[in-house]
C-alpha cells in the first residue's frame, strides 16, 4: 500500500515476496504510469532496479519512477484480472492501451414475447431472448435487422407501442412488418417467421430455404396464391442475400482472427469477426503506447484487454504466440463458460483468414497513416495562414446552444495532430444572468476552463477558436485579459454573409478586417472541422439538459414534497397546471399538506411569474 514516507529502494526489494502479483510504478505526482503482472514480484521489480535498460520505453520510465507499489496474489490467474483492471482504472501511460473499449453490438431477440421483436442492443446481455453477435459495427447490426424486416417481415417495435396499436402502422404498409399488433397474422404463423429469422442468424441458411418451400407449397395446394408468392419472394431475397456473401459457412465456426501491421510508430490490430462459419466484418484497433515496437508484447497486452472485458469465441487465432497464451486460455474459459483456444499456427480456411486480417490491418494503418499525413497538412497550413512561428499542436474550440435562453450548454473540443482528441472534450452547463446572453454564456465557459488552463490542470492550446464574431471574441479577450492569458491566440469563426461552407469570416484581436481563406484551403477545411464538432457536441449536450429539463417538474424542487406528496397534489388538481393555478387555502385541503408547506409550494410555483 502506499503512504507518504521517502521510498528507498534496496530495503523495499529485500522485503519483497517471491508469490506472483501486481505492481504499480508511481511517479512524483503519485501518478500510475505503468501497471504490470509478475509471476515472481520479487524477480520482476528487481530487474528494474538491477540492470540497465536497453528499451529505450523502459528507460525513459525509470527515470520517471518516484515510487513501486506491489499487490500479492494468491494465483498467477489472479494477478493477470487484477493487472487488466488496473490498466482499465488508471490507464497507465507506459502500458499498451486500448483506444476504443466500447462493447460491441449485437442483436436481441425477446422470444420470451408473444409476438417477439427483434432490436439492436449494446451492453450487458441479461435479458431473457436471445442474443446473436457481436457485429463489428452498429451499421453491419442496422444493415442486418433492414434485411431481417424485409426478409420475415418481424417487428421492431417497442412493447408500449406494440400494446397500444389499434391499426396498422408504416411499416405494415411498406411490407416490413405482418402487423401482430392488430392480430391481422396469428401467433402460430408469426412464431414460424420468428424462428426462420432465428435460424438465419444462427448461420442455418438452407434450413430457412427448405421451411419456406414447404410452407410456399401448403400455401398453394389449398389455393392460398398470396401467402404463396410472399413465401417465393422470401426464398427469392434469401438467395441474394446468400449471393452477396464473400465467405460461404463451412461449419458452425465461431473465432476472431487478429492481424497485425505496424510502421514502428503506428501499430495497427485488425479483429475479423468469423461466426457460424462465415466473416460478418472486421474492426480495426490502434493501441497507444510508449515506444513499444515488440509485434509479441503488443499483441499480449492487446489480447488481455480485449478479451477479458467481453465473451470470447471458441477460437482466437493470432499471428505470434504470446507469453500468457495458456494462462489467458485457462481463464477465458473458465469466464465464458466454454472451452476458449488462442493458437497462431494454423493451416488451411484460418491460415487464409489469418493472411485476411493482415491485409485489413495493413490497410487500416495505411488509411491511419494518410489521415494522420493530411492532418499535419492542415496544421502546417493553419500556422503559414495565422503567420504563427511554430507549427500548433494543440487547437481547442468553443462553441453555445440553446433554444431561447433555455438549457444553455457550451462545448469545448480540442485537436491535435492526431486528429480529435475525445477524451478531453468538455461540456458546460451554463446559467447566464440574461436567458439567450450568447456573450454571456461564453464568457462564463471560458472563465471556468482557462482558470483551470492557467493552474496547469489541463494543457494550454496553441490556438482558441470561438463560434462567432466580433462580439465573441471581443468576449473571449476580456475574459483571458482578467487571467493574464491575453496572449493567447485567438480567432472567431463567423459563417460569413452567405452562411456557405467556404465563405468563413475568420476575426483576431487588433484587425478591424476579418480574415477570409480560400475555400480549398486546408487551414480552412481544419477550421471548419473543429468548428462544426463544437457545434455537434453543443447541441448534443443542450438536446440532453432540454429534454431533462421537460422530464422534470417543478414540484420536485420543492423541498419538503416527497414523492406522495407530489402524486396526491397531482391526482388532486388534474396535473401541475391545477396546482398551479390553486391558492394556499385549496393546497391546505390536499391530505399530508401543512399551511407551511403549503405557501412554500405556492411562492415556488409563482416566483417566476
Amino acid at each position: 500500500m502506499s503512504d507518504d514516507t521517502p521510498f528507498e529502494v534496496k530495503p523495499f526489494l529485500r522485503t519483497l515476496t517471491h508469490r506472483p502479483g501486481v505492481y504499480r510504478m508511481l511517479d512524483a505526482k503519485h501518478k500510475v504510469i505503468y501497471v504490470g503482472k509478475a509471476r515472481d514480484l520479487k524477480k520482476r521489480v528487481s530487474s528494474y532496479f538491477n540492470r540497465t535498460h536497453d528499451a529505450p520505453k523502459t528507460a525513459v520510465m525509470m527515470e520517471q519512477v518516484a515510487r513501486v507499489d506491489v499487490t500479492v496474489a494468491n494465483t498467477e490467474a489472479e494477478a493477470l484480472i487484477l493487472e487488466y483492471s488496473l490498466i482499465k482504472q488508471h490507464k497507465p501511460r507506459f502500458n499498451i492501451l486500448l483506444r476504443d473499449d466500447k462493447s460491441y453490438p449485437y442483436i436481441y431477440a425477446s422470444t420470451q414475447h408473444d409476438y417477439p421483436r427483434l432490436r439492436f442492443h449494446r451492453g450487458p446481455r441479461r435479458g431473457k431472448g436471445r442474443y446473436f453477435g457481436p457485429f463489428p459495427s452498429t451499421s453491419a447490426v442496422r444493415q442486418t435487422l433492414n434485411e431481417l424486416e424485409k426478409l420475415f417481415l418481424i417487428r421492431n417495435c417497442a412493447d408500449n407501442f406494440f400494446r397500444n396499436r389499434t391499426r396498422p402502422c408504416l411499416q405494415y404498409q411498406i411490407k416490413r412488418c405482418t402487423a401482430p399488433c392488430v392480430n391481422l397474422i396469428s401467433k402460430e404463423q408469426y412464431a414460424k417467421d420468428i424462428d426462420a429469422a432465428i435460424l438465419f442468424l444462427d448461420g442455418k441458411n438452407r434450413s430457412v430455404v427448405n421451411t419456406f418451400v414447404e410452407r410456399m407449397e401448403k400455401a398453394a395446394a389449398v389455393q392460398d396464391y398470396e401467402h404463396a408468392a410472399r413465401f417465393r419472394d422470401q426464398i427469392s431475397k434469401l438467395k441474394e442475400i446468400e449471393a452477396r456473401q464473400l465467405v460461404k459457412r463451412g461449419g458452425k465456426l465461431d473465432l476472431d482472427i487478429l492481424g497485425f501491421a505496424s510502421n514502428s510508430a503506428i501499430h495497427c490490430v485488425t479483429v475479423m469477426f468469423i461466426r457460424n462459419g462465415s466473416v460478418i466484418g472486421s474492426r480495426d484497433h490502434f493501441p497507444r503506447l510508449q515506444g513499444e515496437t515488440d509485434k509479441q508484447k503488443i499483441l499480449n497486452a492487446f489480447v488481455a484487454q480485449y478479451y477479458l472485458g467481453r465473451d470470447a469465441p471458441t477460437e482466437i487465432i493470432i499471428e505470434t504466440a504470446i507469453d500468457d497464451g495458456d494462462l489467458l486460455q485457462s481463464e477465458l474459459t473458465e469466464r465464458v463458460g466454454h472451452k476458449v483456444q488462442i493458437r497462431s499456427r494454423v493451416r488451411g480456411d484460418r491460415l487464409r483468414w489469418l493472411q485476411m486480417a493482415r491485409t485489413n490491418a495493413e490497410q487500416g494503418l495505411n488509411l491511419k497513416v494518410a489521415s494522420n499525413a493530411t492532418i499535419k497538412r492542415q496544421f502546417a497550413a493553419l500556422g503559414e495562414a495565422l503567420e504563427l512561428e511554430e507549427t500548433p499542436q494543440r487547437l481547442e474550440c468553443f462553441d453555445v446552444s440553446h433554444t431561447s435562453g433555455e438549457a444553455t450548454v457550451a462545448s469545448c473540443v480540442v485537436f491535435n495532430t492526431a486528429g480529435a482528441l475525445k477524451s478531453d472534450y468538455r461540456r458546460f452547463n451554463l446559467s447566464p444572468a440574461a436567458p439567450g446572453d450568447d456573450y454571456g454564456a461564453m464568457s462564463e465557459a471560458l472563465k471556468r476552463r482557462y482558470a483551470r488552463v492557467k493552474k496547469g490542470e489541463v494543457p494550454m492550446p496553441d490556438i482558441l477558436f470561438v463560434d462567432g464574431g466580433k462580439g465573441q471574441l471581443a468576449a473571449a479577450m476580456k475574459v483571458l485579459g482578467e487571467l493574464g492569458l491575453d496572449w493567447l491566440t485567438v480567432v472567431g469563426v463567423a459563417k460569413g454573409r452567405s452562411r456557405r461552407p467556404g465563405a468563413e469570416q475568420l476575426f483576431r484581436p487588433g484587425e478591424s478586417r476579418a480574415m477570409t481563406l480560400p475555400p480549398d484551403s486546408s487551414a480552412l477545411l481544419l477550421i471548419q472541422q473543429i468548428r462544426d464538432e463544437a457545434h455537434r457536441f453543443a447541441i448534443t449536450g443542450h438536446r440532453q439538459q432540454r429534454a431533462k429539463a421537460r422530464r422534470t417538474s417543478k414540484l420536485e424542487e420543492i423541498p419538503g414534497l416527497g414523492p406522495k406528496r407530489r402524486r396526491e397534489l397531482l391526482r388532486q388538481f388534474g396535473g401541475l397546471q391545477g396546482v398551479s393555478g390553486a391558492g394556499i387555502d385549496d393546497l391546505v385541503q390536499v391530505h399530508g399538506i401543512s399551511r407551511k408547506l403549503a405557501e412554500t409550494i405556492y411562492n415556488a410555483l409563482h416566483t417566476d411569474s
